[in-house]
């Protein structure tokens, strides 16, 4: 019988490798390598208690279960459970070294655990395939979103990119084509337009560099450095001041010092295009707020103005970067769709949130990042409080 059992297994191994690739291979090897473990594991514990069989037969069904896991076809499963099953009645039930399904009780035992075999290799393939399907499926949402911000950009870049670009167009035409006849002080508001329209397509070529960088690697490509919150926050105020004189910006910092794990660049530029965002689109009458808090796991930004505010049918998609309709001469100038899908991109990058809310007076935006603990005693001595 034996010999019987091991010509088949050969046979079938045989049949295997004329008609499969590499992972049958594999596979087999898997099977092999698991049955015959399981198979010296119930030798010798068989040869320790005779009478444990029904331990025997939770060793050979953990077996099947792991040759399921591991091979690539369901088929592997299901002769495993085939062959443990004819093991443990040949070997380790009694009559030892033989069948014989007169025996009072035997054949109940024999066909109980061959579909307990069997239902064991089908419940891990089964729930080893969902578990596949289910990886595909968040595989292509992630791409599908990946496509989406892709598609929503280039509508924004055509959408806030043309106006700029239109302007510059026109008045250097205007200054070619009357040179003569424009008093200098008009030569000079042209060039003013011209240099302006173009520090601000630089700037936001380089929102475009970064979001790209960030959707097209993931966040694995950020360079994430312990930075003080507080300081990268007025590089930020620092930067938007010298780029707009009249803006006006009042900061309310905590007493905690602030640490949070982050590419200090990118969070910048996120300030910087909140602050922008509020300059050109709200009109505020008051000066903007940008306020620092924290809680018990992150520390918040929030950026605030006292203007007319979020048309609340864009609350919903403001950072998908969809172009919308200007609201005013600002809109007309610099569309704010693709700023705020640059941030977000960012700020997911780094495990945060953002958003945006009106509020009585005007609207505010504010964003999350991790917050990093850290440890104000010192080792030192000679360290004074």
């Amino acid at each position: 019988m034996r010999k019987y059992i091991w010509n088949r297994f050969i046979r079938f191994a045989e049949l295997i490798s004329q008609t499969h690739t590499f992972n049958a291979y594999y596979s087999l090897l898997i099977t092999i390598g698991f049955l015959l473990a399981a198979t010296i594991l119930s030798a010798l514990h068989h040869g320790i208690n005779p009478s444990g069989s029904a331990n025997i037969a939770l060793i050979y069904i953990l077996a099947v279960i792991l040759i399921s896991y591991y091979t690539d076809k369901y088929r592997y499963g299901v002769l495993a459970g085939i062959i443990s099953v004819f093991f443990i009645n040949y070997l380790f039930t009694y009559p030892f070294n033989k069948f014989n399904f007169t025996m009072s009780g035997y054949p109940v035992t024999f066909f109980v655990m061959y579909f307990i075999s069997i239902l064991a290799s089908a419940t891990t393939f089964r729930l080893k395939e969902q578990t596949r399907r289910i990886q595909e499926v968040e595989k292509l949402l992630m791409e599908a979103e990946k496509e989406k911000l892709r598609a929503n950009l280039l509508r924004a870049v055509s959408h806030d990119l043309r106006t700029p670009l239109t302007s510059m167009i026109g008045a250097s035409s205007s200054y070619l084509d009357h040179e003569d006849a424009l008093s200098p002080d008009k030569k000079r508001e042209l060039i003013s337009h011209i240099y302006e329209d173009a520090n601000w397509l630089l700037h936001m070529v380089e929102n475009l560099l970064s979001v790209t960088r960030i959707t097209a690697t993931g966040a694995n490509v950020l360079k994430k450095t312990s930075e003080p919150v507080e300081e990268v926050l007025f590089d930020a105020i620092s930067t938007v001041k010298k780029r707009y004189p009249d803006i006006q910006v009042r900061t309310f910092i905590p007493d905690d010092f602030l640490l949070a794990p982050m590419d200090p660049l990118l969070i910048k530029q996120v300030i910087l295009n909140l602050l922008e965002n509020t300059y050109f689109h709200a009109n505020s009458s008051k000066p903007t707020e940008c306020r620092l808090t924290s809680d018990k796991d992150f520390i918040q930004i929030h950026i605030k103005d006292y203007g007319i505010g979020i048309p609340p049918e864009r609350l919903e998609n403001i950072f998908d970067a969809v172009p919308s309709a200007p609201t005013s001469a600002a809109d007309t100038r610099k569309g704010m769709g693709i700023g705020l899908s640059i941030c977000k991109a960012i700020i997911h990058a780094h495990n945060g949130s953002i958003y945006a809310k009106n509020h009585l007076d005007g609207a505010e935006f504010y964003f999350t990042l991790p917050k990093e603990d850290i440890d104000l005693e010192s080792n030192d001595p000679n360290t004074h409080h």
